[in-house]
């Protein structure tokens, strides 16, 4: 009733169907007319009798037809607009000469405006004129303007303009406020920018907080030693029965298989929004294109926004080089601190229109049917499902000793642990890549905090904190593994100092953090997190532990004349026991099988984590918020191949190869 009143009442007239459209008596010079009041702000309209260019349908189309026609190329870009304009009877405007009202712009959320692709224009009495590239949204545009402003009574009228034109002027005008809504986008109680880096000034207090350590370990080392070697211990035999107890629940409770014909229909798809972040990765960023292209999904249901840093003109060479779909888009995340992947996603987050947000890495390559898997699960999953979770694996994985060790230490985690800790009931920490999240309680959260660098994970348990859970489902996305010595350091650092500020951040109210998760998950999260810490951290005092049990005379500990140590040294061949079994496992598929050889070298890719554990520390103190980046595109001659769906996981309507 409202949407037909305000036909009848609006100046310009609206869009009606064939139905409603009554046959022309004598030909119209014009398809609108606009009020005097307008004329200087709206240009001339273009003929209705004109007809389309050659190769565009002569019949009415709906908008969701257009659409569908641009997203798969039969319809350029110039030429987008004009077919809006003759199939829907909504005025053009040119924001280039007319420029918004700027006393306008807060009328609209920023943030309504961007996932809308709408900006306030003008406004003449009652009528509020939109300009926007999506008029089919003009309902919600409605409903979000009553909201924010319930005391004022409007008319909301649509004028077309081209997308691009709306999100640049969006994006300079509020510039300001959306890099800070990037910044501090989580609420301060569940985020880490309230930290400060201790510098050279804050020396006396960190003597302070490291003295009476210190003191205590100078004045009774034995002590000291034993008790630090026995928690070691505890820790170790805390993460192996947990690893137990999540590869034997994997292995038990098996899940239902995702069938094809469970996908639902393309007119039932959701859109999906995909965030590609990237900050100087001139190597991969034409291959990430192309392996994203490769994705089975309706074009008109899927965008994908390139995230660049404004600093970043490397990346953005490569790209305005690369032939770019029309489903293809580059954000470019003003220049901030702190300069890190999760801000990059927030600033980002606001141009999606998608009802699903994807995020891959630069390096990434998606199985192609992924996208169609997590639909499907979408669809059958309950509403408190809002996150799936895909295994990541890598394309690298004979390059080095490092990375095949690499390939296996993840498959065992994202293969056999990751999901056995969902079936018995845990908060999962996710993966910083092939996640995929219902929008609304995403943006509920507030996103990413953008000073931890760990977002991924501290991500998870404030969905889980939620009453919102996670799953993992059977795709599959390759990454690069980082290969050598230094940059796997400087990677795993990185990780371990996020999962150093996630825990402490989490912790800061016990008993809140067990209210909202339950006695259970809390447990869970104590032993995932302290015992994937300390075994890195004391890992040097659990060598001890084989020293001593090889015979070797160690002056600084009595541990050589314990009894207990014998014991213990059974336990720890029993768990390097586990270790390996745990690895053949998780690489049982016949991809990796040449990993088996490998699996018994695990124990001296370990020690590398200590030295990363230590980094960490030193940077939790000084640099808390620092990103150490990992540079990727140093395996290229890997990219030069085809990477097949894998039989057991193909999903895909089309089966096809991505082409690298």
């Amino acid at each position: 009733m409202y949407e037909a009143q305000l036909i009848r009442e609006s100046p310009v007239p609206r869009a009606r169907t064939a139905t409603q459209r009554p046959a022309p008596t004598t030909p119209r010079r014009r398809a609108f007319a606009a009020p005097q009041i307008l004329s200087q702000f709206i240009p001339q309209f273009p003929p209705q009798q004109v007809p389309p260019p050659p190769g565009e349908p002569a019949s009415p189309q709906t908008v969701a037809e257009i659409r569908a026609d641009h997203a798969e190329g039969r319809l350029s870009d110039d030429r987008l607009v004009p077919a809006l304009i003759r199939n829907t009877e909504i005025a053009p405007v040119a924001l280039d000469r007319t420029p918004p009202d700027p006393t306008l712009s807060d009328l609209l959320d920023p943030a309504i405006c961007l996932q809308y692709q709408c900006i306030p224009h003008r406004r003449c009495g009652n009528w509020l004129w939109i300009a926007t590239a999506r008029p089919e949204c003009m309902a919600q545009i409605r409903q979000a303007f009553s909201r924010r402003n319930p005391d004022l009574t409007l008319h909301l009228s649509a004028l077309l303009a081209p997308r691009d034109t709306i999100l640049a002027h969006l994006a300079e005008r509020h510039r300001p406020a959306l890099t800070e809504r990037a910044q501090a986008r989580v609420a301060l109680a569940y985020s880490c920018r309230g930290w400060r880096s201790y510098k050279a000034g804050n020396a006396a207090s960190l003597l302070s907080l490291t003295g009476l350590p210190m003191v205590v370990l100078i004045t009774m080392p034995h002590l000291v030693f034993a008790t630090i070697s026995w928690l070691a211990a505890a820790t170790l035999v805390i993460a192996s029965t947990m690893k137990l107890a999540a590869a034997t629940a994997h292995l038990i409770v098996r899940d239902p298989p995702l069938r094809p014909e469970d996908c639902p229909p393309d007119d039932d798809l959701p859109t999906i929004s995909v965030l590609a972040p990237m900050f100087r990765e001139p190597n991969v960023a034409a291959a990430l294109v192309k392996r994203l292209q490769a994705l089975d999904y309706p074009r008109a249901k899927l965008e994908v926004l390139l995230v660049l840093e404004e600093v970043d003109g490397l990346t953005r060479e490569v790209l305005e080089d690369t032939a770019l779909p029309p489903w293809f888009r580059v954000v470019i995340v003003p220049d901030g601190a702190p300069r890190t992947k999760p801000r990059a996603m927030n600033y980002a987050l606001d141009f999606c229109t998608g009802d699903i947000i994807a995020i891959y890495d630069a390096e990434d390559a998606p199985d192609p049917d992924q996208l169609l898997k997590v639909a499907t699960s979408f669809a059958s999953a309950p509403p408190d499902v809002v996150c799936l979770q895909g295994a990541l694996d890598y394309y690298n994985d004979r390059s080095t000793w490092i990375a095949r060790c690499f390939t296996i230490e993840y498959n065992t985690w994202f293969r056999l642990l990751l999901p056995g800790m969902g079936k018995l009931g845990f908060a999962l920490p996710l993966g910083g890549t092939s996640l995929f999240f219902r929008r609304a309680p995403l943006e509920e959260l507030g996103g990413w905090d953008a000073h931890n660098v760990t977002e991924d994970a501290d991500l998870g348990f404030r969905l889980a904190r939620a009453g919102y859970r996670t799953r993992v489902i059977d795709t599959t996305t390759k990454e690069e593994a980082a290969n050598r010595v230094l940059p796997w350091c400087k990677q795993r650092s990185r990780w371990l100092k996020g999962y150093c500020v996630t825990y402490l951040v989490h912790m800061r109210k016990p008993l809140s953090l067990c209210r909202d998760l339950g006695f259970w998950r809390f447990i869970g999260f104590q032993a995932h997190f302290v015992t994937a810490l300390t075994q890195f951290a004391l890992a040097p005092l659990l060598w001890v532990f084989w020293l001593v049990t090889l015979g070797v005379d160690l002056p600084f500990t009595t541990l050589d004349t314990d009894p207990r140590v014998k014991w213990v040294a059974g336990l720890f061949l029993m768990i390097e026991a586990l270790t390996l079994i745990l690895g053949f496992i998780g690489t049982r598929r016949p991809r990796h099988r040449h990993l088996w050889a490998w699996v018994p070298l695990m124990h001296f890719y370990w020690p590398m984590g200590a030295v990363a554990m230590w980094k960490a520390l030193y940077e939790l103190i000084v640099k808390p918020h620092y990103w150490d980046k990992t540079q990727h595109g140093q395996s290229v001659a890997t990219w030069d191949h085809t990477v097949p769906i894998s039989p057991e996981s193909s999903f895909s309507r089309v089966t096809k190869a991505l082409e690298i």
